[in-house]
């Protein structure tokens, strides 16, 4: 009898980062042939959500599934874990980036082209597939950098003058919150001997509630400003209307949501304890992120920095069901990732498309696009309703569950109100 430390099906869970940087690193190697550019990062992103279909089906089979680097048991070794949530997060990424790759061959200039726009899109995956399948908070904030220096390159790519601009702005910021990731892990490093997110859930309840509540604080103030919750926000509509339209869609779709993703799993599943301190201050960020967004879309003109507020408005109602912790509240939120990530992805190439069409990103001069092109306009329309959560739409239903989780919290319905909650 064979035995294995590793059972082999389990290693598709570490398939998508391989397949995405193996695949960056050929396309680097072979930057000078143009034509086989497209197909191959074309192919290496089929493969990378092949692997997550299968990852996402042996889940639903057994349930988690975890992996161990190097033969060594946590928590000394990196452990790459696999759930519902995150398995799913990483499938809508690559089925995404898929989608972008084939607009940006159609749209992209040809100097980002030239200068390497496939292999950061490829590592840019990586970055994202890697912080939804780890199981280890510093290997999050490794892929946390990796997703950074990806996320740079495709900003600047181009090299006009108001992509520097949106690069300088979206990296302060980022380089901002990566320094305070870095500082809470050590802090709690330091408190429960481990970074190991299942060692991390064990330990953290018998460590002193208040230096936890103090790390909880730094982690949700470095993924809120990864995810661009109110007040640490301003950056993301300074900067994702500036590179082009196909690189704006990636960003929106992918990375804001890997801020909610991590906000789900260090404030509800590894310190809840702290989180309930946190309880007042997580539902006054949702409230005031759910109202500046609208207000700031409203005020706005140019099409793709109106569309940056709508993705902050999403984030506030993400944070809305942490701030719910039920299973309702966490369920909306997470289904709200996913259909922030399809429905925002899609609204940012459909605003592209728009672009080219008017010639114009100033929403003023954009009349009579509906005669001219009514499919693009019904598109867009469709997009913006599924965004505001008008029925039947996707976005619709996140949004019945949060309500309900706010409901049931508040004792509206059971008619028992808890007027603590309410001061």
């Amino acid at each position: 009898m064979v035995s294995f430390s590793t059972y082999p099906g389990d290693w598709v869970i570490i398939l998508p980062v391989i397949v995405c940087l193996v695949g960056a690193a050929l396309l680097l190697v072979l930057k000078q042939v143009r034509e086989v550019q497209i197909p191959l990062a074309l192919l290496s992103v089929g493969v990378v959500a092949a692997c997550e279909v299968a990852l996402l089906t042996r889940v639903l089979t057994v349930g988690p599934v975890s992996m161990t680097m190097g033969n060594w048991l946590p928590p000394f070794g990196i452990s790459f874990t696999a759930d519902l949530m995150g398995t799913s997060f990483a499938l809508v990424a690559a089925l995404l980036t898929f989608a972008v790759l084939i607009y940006l061959e159609m749209d992209a200039p040809d100097r980002a082209k030239r200068d390497g726009i496939y292999p950061l899109v490829l590592l840019l995956l990586a970055g994202v597939s890697g912080s939804f399948l780890t199981g280890d908070l510093f290997n999050l904030y490794v892929w946390f950098e990796v997703m950074l220096i990806s996320s740079f390159g495709l900003m600047v790519l181009g090299g006009k003058n108001v992509q520097l601009d949106g690069t300088v702005k979206y990296g302060f910021i980022n380089f901002l919150a990566t320094t305070l990731f870095l500082l809470a892990l050590g802090l709690l490093y330091g408190l429960v001997g481990t970074l190991n997110m299942a060692d991390v859930m064990l330990r953290a309840a018998k460590v002193d509630p208040a230096a936890m509540a103090s790390v909880a604080a730094i982690l949700l103030l470095a993924f809120g400003i990864k995810a661009a919750a109110f007040p640490v926000n301003a950056w993301l509509p300074a900067s994702y209307h500036t590179p082009p339209a196909g690189i704006s869609a990636l960003l929106a779709g992918l990375l804001t949501k890997v801020g909610v993703y991590a906000l789900l799993r260090t404030m509800v599943a590894l310190l809840p304890a702290s989180r309930d301190v946190l309880d007042p201050l997580l539902t006054a960020i949702a409230v005031l992120t759910l109202l500046i967004a609208p207000l700031g879309a409203i005020a706005e003109t140019h099409l793709r920095r109106a569309l940056g507020f709508l993705v902050i408005g999403g984030i506030g109602a993400c944070l809305a069901g942490i701030a719910l912790p039920t299973a309702e509240g966490i369920g909306g939120s997470s289904i709200y990732v996913l259909h922030a990530m399809i429905s925002l992805t899609a609204l940012y190439l459909c605003a592209g498309l728009i672009e080219k069409l008017t010639g114009e990103t100033d929403t003023r001069k954009m009349g009579g696009l509906y005669a001219a092109a009514s499919l693009p306009s019904a598109l867009f329309l469709t997009l913006v309703l599924a965004i505001a959560g008008v029925p039947p739409l996707l976005g619709f239903w996140p949004k019945l569950l949060l309500l309900e989780a706010g409901l049931d919290g508040s004792g509206i319905v059971s008619g028992v109100i808890d007027w603590a909650r309410w001061r």
